[in-house]
């Protein structure tokens, strides 16, 4: 259980007024003892540690306090006392520990383990420190490639344990996007200035989206990785039977809560590799471009809003008509009104050449090369008698002049039911003989069709009209 013993407790000292200045100590005090700001080792005795806290109590604002506990906290005569009450709370409540030296008799106050990880999103939370989130993808492909070629089973722990991280960052970006989205709006109602939102758009553009964002959507992209890591995935696959068996030992033997009957920890951790990359590429990335794509889109709205009502407001029209409404001489004032409207046109859009265009969407192209695999005997067949196919039904106009050829020989007359059917591409040409007579021989003849008002049948067709297909000559014409 978590809110046990000395824990039961545990979140009381960020409940009463006092809450952002207990959370103030508390980020500063992680800063001395766990970033580059640390001075003093692991643990500060407690007067270094009464300075941190009335540093940090002069910076934090104290809140109202809304009496929901029903326990009135006191007030302090001065700041170290206030400090006092702040770490004798951390303490009571499992947030610090207290430590003796039984060699010295001094005292220290570092972090319990419960109170650190609890500390460290405090300190995350408003951090400007620089951030190396947006290297888990590399990480993820790093440690699989250090596993495949020295095959140590840490390294395959640690790139199962970043590839969790990248989906995990794609929803936090998602998340502070939509979040300074809110913010944004809410800042330009309160306060209405074009150069405080301007300001603060660019700031976030420059701060934010270029050391992270940027670097997530180009250089360390999942997308320019994922083939990557599927081949050092697939490389791993291929190692011998004896390899393999000896990580699954090592791994059983390291991660004894995944065990489960009839199933390999080893693929269990590949194959949960893959799907996060292919969620990641699939799922997160394009959602992170819709947020970003959406808060620069509300940015640029506002923005353009806020000029153009700040351009409206300094305008002279605008002045004389906020005093006419008071103003006693308003003759004056109106034809004032009429020359500034002198010059003022009124125009409509024509409906008719205004168009909705739909927006084409473009389909996705698939740029990942894949191996070439040998194709089976099965599938050799099916090509082999499509192609057959394809040529048995093939008929062009030549084949007909050549058929057509044939069954006049060194006649020039021939009837339908007189056509030769030797083969099948015989009887093709025959039921598109009169397809012939519409195209204009390129020579001295012509071929007319005369139907004699009959009908006929063969072995083929139950029935076709009767006709004579006759070749004659066309005389040149005459020159006046």
């Amino acid at each position: 259980m978590f809110f046990d013993d000395k824990y039961q407790h545990f979140f009381r000292p960020l409940t009463g007024k006092y809450r952002e200045q207990v959370v103030e100590c508390l980020r500063l005090l992680y800063e001395r003892l766990y970033t580059a700001k640390a001075d003093y080792g692991e643990s500060l005795a407690r007067e270094q540690i009464l300075e941190i806290f009335s540093e940090a109590l002069t910076r934090a604002p104290q809140l109202d306090s809304d009496d929901s506990s029903g326990e009135p906290e006191g007030r302090f005569r001065n700041l170290r006392d206030h400090a006092v009450w702040v770490l004798n709370s951390l303490v009571e409540f499992g947030w610090l520990e207290k430590q003796v030296d039984s060699a010295t008799l001094t005292a220290s106050y570092p972090f319990s383990r419960r109170g650190r990880l609890f500390t460290q999103p405090l300190v995350e939370v408003n951090s400007t420190r620089v951030r190396t989130r947006h290297r888990n993808t590399r990480n993820t492909l790093n440690a699989l490639e250090a596993f495949a070629s020295r095959g140590e089973i840490h390294d395959l722990i640690d790139a199962w344990e970043y590839s969790e991280r990248i989906v995990a960052d794609f929803t936090d970006m998602i998340a502070e996007l939509e979040e300074r989205k809110r913010e944004l709006v809410r800042e330009v109602e309160a306060q209405l200035l074009v150069q405080q939102a301007t300001d603060e758009f660019f700031s976030f553009m420059e701060s934010r989206f270029q050391p992270d964002l940027a670097i997530r959507l180009s250089a360390d992209s999942v997308e320019k990785h994922r083939d990557s890591i599927g081949k050092v995935i697939g490389r791993i696959r291929r190692k011998d039977k004896e390899c393999k068996a000896d990580w699954e030992r090592r791994l059983r033997q390291l991660l004894p809560e995944l065990v489960e009957e009839g199933r390999s920890l080893l693929w269990l951790m590949l194959d949960t590799i893959e799907d996060r990359m292919q969620r990641a590429c699939e799922v997160k990335l394009p959602a992170l471009r819709r947020a970003l794509q959406g808060f620069t889109k509300r940015a640029d709205i506002i923005i353009r809003q806020l000029s153009y009502l700040h351009s409206q407001s300094e305008g002279e029209f605008a002045d004389l008509c906020q005093r006419l409404g008071g103003n006693a001489a308003k003759p004056e004032l109106l034809e004032r009104l009429g020359d500034e409207l002198g010059g003022f046109q009124l125009r409509l859009f024509d409906p008719k050449q205004t168009q909705l265009w739909s927006r084409s969407r473009r389909q996705p192209v698939n740029t990942r090369v894949e191996e070439i695999e040998a194709i089976g005997d099965d599938n050799r067949r099916d090509i082999l008698l499509q192609q057959l196919l394809d040529q048995a039904f093939n008929f062009n106009s030549s084949d007909l002049r050549d058929y057509l050829h044939r069954a006049l020989g060194s006649g020039r007359r021939v009837s339908s039911h007189e056509l030769p059917l030797e083969s099948a591409r015989d009887l093709l040409a025959m039921s598109h003989a009169l397809e012939a007579a519409a195209v204009n021989q390129n020579g001295a003849a012509a071929l007319t069709v005369e139907f004699t008002g009959e009908t006929a049948s063969n072995d083929y067709f139950e029935q076709y009209d009767e006709y004579f297909l006759e070749v004659k000559n066309l005389e040149p014409k005459q020159s006046d």
